[in-house]
């Protein structure tokens, strides 16, 4: 076994437009992945423009200069390939999986979206999209029991100002406001070649890879200068901060959350593992204590993660749904007392085992795929500058003691910087 965790090779080089090209080559099945992370989310938006990241994972399938609307997934899908995007706080990203014969097509299709969108954006499929996407954020969000939890913890967390304060679904407000030059300005100065990382990884040498790179996307002009991200502040945030929240659901829920350390740390491998021990499967402290045990939490809801997020302490977030006859506020209390034993009584270490154990199922799971692991290459070059640190994650895991555990959870497990979100059905409340 690796000791890093990636044994397939990385080459990678920089176009002299400054695009960085990465590939990870692998001849073992006639398949390619080809991933593009643009340096562009949420955290990016100036005030006013929340949700133009997430808006142009949806516009950048509209069509472009020689692709018509709808045509970039025919011809993925019509040629045996899967395509997708998402979009988060820190990046965006698109990707295809697809036969290796036809890379060239993957790679025409992400250079002509890259260079050619804008001429091709008109007010229509603005408009268009705009209500697309507002009927996502009813679906997704404001439609489904507790769908908003997401939407309502970030301002929790982070004070307003923050580039974390907003999520990516972003201000129907904002979107609606916006005109046309907006939109296209904002495509010109983020979603160029020197904002770019393109990874391939699978049956495709790193010869034939940097060709068809420089190709297709060398052609395309630098964005050049762009706004740099706010670094955000966590100046003026006072907790612990409480919200209750009246709502058509079908059971209280709680939520406690905390702001730990920025995804890449060594402090939040421990905050990885510990969200493990807390929160994951039948072995973990919540499952054994509140659904098993004090019989509180229905057994389908407990759970705890940590999110990786980069640029500024990123949250580990517990739940857990109450049981029949069971209030909010003994949930809460319950939910609460379980957290505060990680900082009174530790961690074991049968229970790091199997957390550790966990992550590196996980781990080997992700990279068993060309495409997950041509998405993590993508990552660790967009985040951190180095593809090659993705080595680094299963080691870092592996390095975590119940020391270090002891250690992180008094520092950001603290009762008096929490939030605790509540959802009482309105039933309750009425």
């Amino acid at each position: 076994m690796s000791e890093t965790g990636y044994p397939w090779p990385i080459e990678t080089t920089r176009l002299a437009n400054g695009m960085r090209v990465v590939v990870s080559e692998d001849r073992s099945a006639p398949v390619v992945a080809v991933n593009l992370w643009y340096d562009v989310g949420s955290r990016h938006e100036p005030a006013g423009q929340t949700g133009f990241a997430h808006l142009f994972e949806h516009l950048m399938f509209e069509g472009s200069v020689n692709v018509p609307k709808t045509e970039h997934m025919r011809l993925v899908q019509g040629n045996g390939g899967s395509l997708n995007a998402t979009t988060n706080p820190d990046r965006t990203n698109y990707f295809e999986t697809l036969p290796a014969e036809h890379l060239e097509l993957a790679l025409w299709l992400e250079a002509d979206r890259m260079g050619g969108l804008v001429p091709a954006l008109v007010q229509e499929t603005l408009d268009n999209q705009r209500d697309v996407v507002k009927n996502e954020r009813r679906q997704r969000y404001e439609n489904v029991p507790y769908g908003d939890a997401w939407l309502r913890l970030l301002p929790l967390l982070y004070p307003e100002g923050h580039p974390y304060h907003h999520p990516t679904i972003g201000s129907m407000e904002d979107l609606n406001a916006a005109e046309l030059a907006t939109f296209q300005a904002f495509h010109r100065s983020y979603y160029a070649p020197d904002n770019a990382v393109l990874t391939v990884a699978g049956d495709a040498g790193p010869a034939e890879v940097f060709e068809l790179a420089e190709k297709y996307f060398g052609g395309l002009t630098a964005g050049g200068s762009r706004p740099a991200a706010p670094t955000g502040s966590l100046d003026g945030w006072a907790g612990p901060v409480s919200s209750v929240v009246a709502a058509e659901v079908p059971a209280p829920r709680v939520y406690v959350a905390h702001r730990t350390y920025p995804y890449g740390t060594p402090e939040h491998d421990a905050v990885t593992v510990l969200a493990t021990v807390l929160g994951q499967g039948r072995g973990s402290r919540l499952y054994r204590l509140l659904a098993d045990g004090a019989r509180l939490a229905q057994p389908d809801s407990v759970g705890a993660y940590g999110v990786d997020l980069a640029y500024a302490p990123a949250p580990l977030i517990a739940s857990a749904t109450a049981r029949p006859g069971v209030t909010a506020a003994r949930l809460g209390a319950a939910l609460a007392e379980v957290v505060d034993e990680l900082v009174t009584g530790g961690v074991t270490e049968q229970e790091l085992a199997r957390a550790q154990a966990l992550l590196e199922t996980e781990w080997w799971t992700a990279v068993a795929t060309v495409d997950g692991r041509a998405d993590l290459l993508s990552r660790y070059a967009t985040l951190f500058g180095d593809p090659a640190l993705v080595g680094s994650r299963l080691p870092g895991w592996r390095a975590v003691t119940t020391s270090a555990l002891a250690e992180v959870a008094r520092e950001v497990l603290r009762p008096e910087d929490r939030v605790t979100l509540v959802y009482e059905p309105m039933e309750a409340v009425a």
